[in-house]
């Protein structure tokens, strides 16, 4: 469906600009635009690069370990039938710091990690459990301390404040939280009962 959505965005564009004359504009607009992307992915490459390497070295030092015992009132709060010592919950204390750093890319790869040790202690094969429904909503909703990923685009693109967005991010970030957590909660107490 998003493919159909696309193709007619660029077909509607086309025909546009060729019916208002404006062919060459728009040619020289998708080039531009093409390259600006390579820019954009290349600068954000190296973003991920430097915290997946950061993460990696976290981890080996013991202090996922050291965050997930900060964390483990939350983690049991969000997700109660996670046991303390599961593989899943070190990869969604991974994942839950990485999107803490505003790591944003380099928290993917953690969060598809984490739903597959959650998907390994679910039962049903065709129902998402609800820790796997909450960690959609932690990972989606998540607060973040750090924007980094925004801060340097901000910065590649010539901001002169690239850091003036944190306060808005952190205002932001906490309300999608509540609201996820909220009624991600309400949704698992409604199908227990």
């Amino acid at each position: 469906m998003l493919n159909l959505i696309w193709g007619g965005m660029i077909l509607i564009s086309l025909a546009v600009s060729l019916f208002t004359g404006q062919m060459e504009e728009t040619a020289a607009a998708a080039v531009t635009g093409a390259g600006s992307a390579v820019e954009t992915c290349f600068s954000l490459l190296g973003i991920l690069c430097l915290w997946s390497g950061l993460s990696r070295i976290g981890e080996r030092a013991g202090l996922i370990r050291l965050m997930a015992r900060l964390l483990r009132p939350i983690l049991k709060f969000l997700f109660p039938k996670l046991e303390a010592n599961a593989p899943a919950g070190g990869s969604i204390v991974m994942n839950m710091v990485a999107n803490l750093l505003g790591m944003g890319n380099a928290a993917t790869p953690l969060g598809i990690k984490a739903m597959q040790d959650l998907s390994r202690l679910n039962r049903t094969r065709t129902t998402a459990s609800n820790e796997m429904c909450m960690l959609v909503v932690v990972n989606t909703a998540s607060i973040q301390l750090l924007p980094t990923t925004l801060i340097s685009l901000r910065l590649s693109y010539g901001s002169t404040a690239p850091g003036e967005i944190i306060v808005p991010v952190w205002i932001v970030s906490i309300c999608a939280l509540l609201v996820g957590v909220t009624v991600a909660k309400l949704l698992e107490r409604r199908t227990r009962l």
